[in-house]
């Protein structure tokens, strides 16, 4: 499913327009990523939990020409399903 799939989802299983439902999907998404990059958890009870993981910096290969290349410490996005997801998919 992607965005369009999923906003016509929302607006069906609603009852709005496509237009009001594109609207609630962006203010959900801009809400999770804003949270994120404050470095908050976003916690939704059933559904399961995003929150930021640290990877710190390491030493990698180029596949091609074997040489060695240093990867930077980043900041990654993480989901833990819930248990009410993990329920419904069993």
């Amino acid at each position: 499913m992607n965005k369009n799939e999923l906003v016509a989802a929302v607006a069906e299983s609603a009852d709005i327009t496509k237009a009001d439902a594109a609207s609630a999907v962006d203010a959900v998404l801009d809400s999770i990523t804003s949270a994120l990059k404050t470095g908050d958890e976003v916690r939704l009870v059933g559904f399961g939990t995003f929150s930021v993981a640290s990877r710190a910096a390491s030493e990698g290969r180029n596949p091609r020409t074997g040489e060695k290349i240093q990867i930077a410490a980043s900041k990654q996005p993480k989901f833990k399903a819930g248990k009410g997801l993990k329920d419904s998919l069993n």
